[in-house]
């Protein structure tokens, strides 16, 4: 028995010599490894306002929608990457997106933006309804998205749970406007904003760290 306690003793002996812990949850802690961070996304700049023109858009079905893992729909990333808009800026937000009329002083006229939603419509090959999709700005112009880069707008099908003839509202609008609220008050980042909705509007709010939008 003496023999037998003392291997035992040598044994421990040994393992905090080599540095071992004999208590598990210490060493399970000095092992785990802090989260990685999210990739950030790089955002086109786009030409920003001024004289609109019709802008060409992507060839005939050369452009993909993409699904959400709650079934959403999303642009494909290489046609529809997002385009900022130059003018707004971190350091003039109040004088911008924050001021209540800007974003209609920016808006290109339907008379363009419908002729563009009809070729998008081809690019993408959407078969359904068009007035239930949204010509849609991936980064809103509430967001500092650029307002007439073809890289920013995208034909945006109506959500699984859209009702035929209901209109183009969607729950992405939702998640804009809780970004527009988050960066006025200074909550978030204009750059994080618009790199989280133009990656995935489905996960935005949960990536900038607001998943409550709040």
């Amino acid at each position: 028995m003496n023999a037998y306690k003392g291997l035992i003793t040598a044994l421990l002996a040994l393992g905090v010599a080599a540095g071992c812990s004999t208590h598990p949850a210490n060493h399970v802690a000095q092992v785990v490894s802090p989260p990685a961070k999210q990739q950030q996304v790089t955002v086109p700049v786009g030409p920003g306002p001024g004289h609109y023109t019709v802008q060409p858009q992507p060839a005939p079905g050369t452009c993909h929608f993409g699904k959400s893992a709650d079934g959403q729909p999303l642009p494909d990333p290489t046609c529809t990457p997002g385009a900022t808009n130059p003018n707004v800026t971190a350091a003039n937000l109040a004088d911008t997106i924050c001021k209540s009329g800007y974003t209609s002083s920016i808006r290109p006229d339907s008379n363009i933006t419908s002729r563009e939603k009809e070729a998008n419509i081809k690019s993408y090959a959407f078969t359904g309804d068009p007035r239930d999709a949204e010509y849609d700005h991936l980064i809103s112009l509430e967001l500092g998205g650029d307002p007439n880069d073809p890289r920013n707008l995208w034909v945006e099908p109506p959500s699984p749970d859209h009702k035929p003839g209901a209109g183009t509202a969607n729950p992405k609008d939702r998640v804009e406007n809780q970004l527009h609220s988050l960066i006025c008050s200074g909550k978030v980042a204009l750059t994080d904003a618009q790199g989280a909705i133009a990656a995935d509007w489905t996960t935005a709010l949960a990536v900038v760290g607001h998943p409550n939008g709040n």
